[in-house]
């Protein structure tokens, strides 16, 4: 069952589309109590402010269930502010706290240098290590929404993206643990392989 946390940050319903789209049972969470054995994979989608993001996680008491999941080593997957929030902080609403399971901040685009933020729209990734989740992408572009960004971090980042000569994490990985910026759920075939692919690795 792969769960998808539903802590009022929007986009749950394409989400949980398209992983049955993909004949894969999804159920959506909104409290900590439901996330146990019976999930084995959860999913932390989101859009929207980082502060809030984990305003929402704290309503549903599902900040300590979702960093002993982590911690259990069962497959995790963070989408767009999901990916976000697993890091320790945002320059997003001052400078908010997040879940921590990664050191480091998330930054804002310059608005001095790039003429619209956020971006929103089709942008290319690039790998920058082999995995099974790139195997036949139809394309690198992906579908992106986001005024923040985590920097390219060596050892984490698997594949990067650049806007307006800003270089930051398309996609990262450790042991577990995946997170994307874009959102495969809104790119179209690329993004439904992808999940794909990583469904095959995951379990």
């Amino acid at each position: 069952m792969i769960g998808i946390i539903d802590y009022g940050a929007g986009n749950i319903g394409n989400v949980e589309r398209a992983f049955r789209y993909l004949n894969e049972e999804a159920s959506v969470i909104d409290n900590g109590n439901e996330i146990n054995n019976e999930i084995s994979v959860l999913v932390l989608p989101g859009v929207g402010s980082f502060a809030a993001g984990m305003a929402g996680l704290e309503k549903g008491n599902l900040i300590k269930p979702i960093i002993e999941y982590i911690d259990s080593g069962k497959p995790f997957l963070g989408i767009c502010l999901g990916l976000q929030l697993l890091f320790a902080r945002s320059k997003e609403s001052g400078l908010a706290s997040g879940l921590g399971i990664f050191d480091g901040e998330c930054l804002r685009f310059d608005s001095d240098k790039i003429r619209r933020v956020p971006q929103i729209g089709w942008n290319k990734i690039e790998t920058m290590e082999e995995s099974e989740v790139f195997n036949n992408l139809p394309d690198y572009y992906f579908y992106f929404v986001h005024s923040y960004f985590v920097p390219v971090i060596t050892g984490l980042t698997v594949a990067k993206s650049d806007y307006g000569g800003q270089e930051f994490t398309a996609i990262l990985n450790r042991d577990n643990i995946w997170a994307i910026q874009p959102h495969p759920e809104k790119s179209g075939r690329t993004g439904l392989k992808f999940l794909e692919n990583l469904i095959g690795v995951i379990k």
